[in-house]
């Protein structure tokens, strides 16, 4: 009867240790579970402070394109207000010089033992190639005159009185080597008398444009 009683026994404590073992793996498990969680969280908060910092600084660099943004459209405008009145202040300097230069270069051309502001090297250069376009430096200014001289948009117009077309070539020759004309071009001309000599002369016109 001992021997029968015994083995049931026996058998309880076996099965009792077997649950034992299973509450231990099953509490290892979930601890387990729960450190995984754990620095799964840590490392996705990591994460997420990296991702707050960049975005943090990324709104800091907007700022200031927007700051710079404004000051840059301000600059701007300043900008093209300094340009205006350096345009104006350079307009206003070409009117006031550049006129008087072109006078003076005519008062050269009519100046006896004178001749047109031309650069030495381009004046070398055009008697080499075509003789017939360099001015004769012995001509007598004093056989032409003008009697009417205008000058509008950079177009200016000479009129006036020559012993002959000779003379009024020379002058035009004379403007078409200055630097301070181009485009000359002989208008038509006519003789008529002059009144205080009665000598027949001839009335012509100029135009050229003007450099300045």
């Amino acid at each position: 009867m001992i021997r029968v009683n015994l083995l049931p026994q026996k058998r309880r404590k076996a099965g009792g240790g077997r649950g034992e073992l299973w509450l231990v793996a099953s509490l290892l498990a979930v601890a387990l579970e729960i450190v995984g969680c754990l620095m799964l969280y840590g490392a996705k908060q990591e994460q997420l402070q990296q991702e707050l910092d960049q975005n943090k600084a990324l709104q800091a660099e907007i700022s200031k394109i927007k700051d710079v943004s404004k000051n840059h459209e301000e600059i701007k405008r300043k900008v093209a207000q300094l340009r205006e009145r350096e345009e104006a202040i350079s307009k206003l300097q070409t009117a006031r010089t550049g006129p008087t230069a072109m006078l003076l270069e005519v008062a050269r051309l009519l100046t006896p033992g004178r001749g047109p502001s031309v650069d030495p090297n381009q004046l070398s250069k055009i008697r080499r190639e075509n003789p017939l376009q360099d001015y004769n430096p012995n001509w007598d200014p004093r056989r032409l005159w003008l009697t009417r001289f205008v000058e509008a948009d950079r177009t200016v117009r000479l009129e006036g009185m020559a012993r002959d077309g000779e003379d009024v070539s020379e002058l035009a020759r004379r403007m078409n080597l200055s630097s301070y004309f181009r485009d000359v071009q002989l208008l038509p001309a006519r003789r008529e008398a002059e009144q205080s000599s009665g000598l027949t002369m001839v009335a012509f016109k100029l135009e050229a444009k003007v450099r300045y």
